[in-house]
This record gives C-alpha cells, structure tokens and sequence, in this order.
C-alpha cells in the first residue's frame, strides 16, 4: 500500500501550513478543504503545496513527524512551493 506525506498552506491572509499523511491524498485534501479534516483545518481553504510518497505506514508516520518537528525545514517548503502541486 502506499501513503503520502503532505503538506497543506492556507490561502488566508496569514499563511499557515499543516503537515499530515494519508493513503488517499485527493480525498483527504477535499475533506480539509470542506472542514471535515483535522480540528486544526476547520474554517480555512487550503491547498497542497508538498508531497512524497512511501510504501510503508511506518515510514510515512516518521517522515510526517520529521516534517513536523523541522520548522526549517518546513519554513523551506513553504517557501519555496509557489504553486500548488498536482495530485
């Protein structure tokens, strides 16, 4: 099975990311998208700025809690991702 790691960025006018992972990435980004996500993406419009893909959960589940933990890292991507990425 394969899972992505994602990253999100509001299109608000304070721009906030959020790093999540998940098996079906088109789906998941629709239901943050209709506040039917994580508690933390109610209420905004998002859109995906960031992906990778893995073949294992436990290895989808470490890269995402890196992600997440890296403000460096995740400052870079979201600077650096103008545009959205295709799903």
């Amino acid at each position: 099975m394969v899972y992505h790691v994602y990253m999100l960025k509001s299109l608000g006018k304070k721009s906030v990311t959020y790093v999540g992972y998940t098996k079906n990435l088109k789906h998941r980004v629709i239901l943050h998208n209709n506040s039917k996500g994580a508690k933390f993406t109610k209420g905004r419009k998002w859109k995906l700025i960031y992906k990778e893909k893995f073949n294992s959960k436990k290895e989808a589940i470490s890269r995402e809690y890196y992600i997440k933990n890296n403000r460096n890292l995740r400052n870079k991507i979201k600077n650096e991702n103008f545009n959205s990425v295709t799903i």
